[in-house]
């Protein structure tokens, strides 16, 4: 019980912890105080459903559907691809962060949406918890599988709780517009890549 709820912790940090879509959006609000409790929230509660469905045995139906794969894929792209544009026009802003400004900048329902879309839109969300971590659950039996699962969503709650509000400790770097810069390039970067990377396979299809 104890072995497993360690490595779901420490598979399932590496996993959350690598830099992506999600991550990047979250560290950019958190930066700007733009409500960071609830993205961390929701965040935390979307990888809790995905890595207990993983772990229940859903990422078996989600390989053997490839077509659910297929749509994931392509909505996701073109999601990412709008955000980082919006990402690389902000870029050419050349103000700093205003605290004061920035906090009110946002709207609730707006944050809420972006972090739906950011985290349910992108196909690597299901690959990483429910298809990977509920693969790698299946090496414990059934009493000691939801321990595992518990220890990843541990991971999960830890990870974007510290990001969301550690971030705002970057804070005072970000005043300069030259941060602010190129933070929004390294997350255009980031969209487009995991955009580019999703489109891969069925661009070499077409070649």
């Amino acid at each position: 019980m104890q072995t497993a709820f360690i490595q779901g912790i420490g598979i399932g940090g590496s996993l959350i912890m690598a830099v992506g879509a999600q991550n990047a959006f979250v560290l950019k609000q958190g930066i700007k105080r733009s409500y960071p409790l609830p993205i961390a929230i929701l965040c935390s509660i979307i990888d809790a459903l995905m890595i207990t469905a993983g772990v229940m045995g859903l990422g078996h139906l989600i390989t053997g559907m490839p077509m659910i794969k297929h749509l994931a894929s392509f909505g996701g792209a073109i999601f990412l691809i709008w955000y980082g544009a919006n990402a690389l026009r902000d870029s050419f802003r050349t103000k700093g962060l205003d605290l004061q400004q920035e906090q009110g900048a946002d709207t609730l329902r707006k944050a809420v949406l972006t972090t739906l879309g950011i985290s349910l839109l992108n196909p690597h969300l299901y690959l990483d918890t429910v298809v990977l971590l509920g693969s790698i659950s299946t090496q414990f039996d059934d009493t000691v599988r939801p321990w595992f699962g518990a220890g990843a969503i541990l991971a999960s709650f830890l990870w974007f709780f510290s990001l969301s509000f550690g971030a705002r400790l970057l804070g005072p770097l970000f005043e300069k517009p030259v941060a602010w810069r190129i933070l929004d390039r390294f997350i255009c970067l980031t969209m487009w890549s995991i955009a580019v990377a999703l489109m891969w396979p069925y661009m070499k299809m077409l070649g």
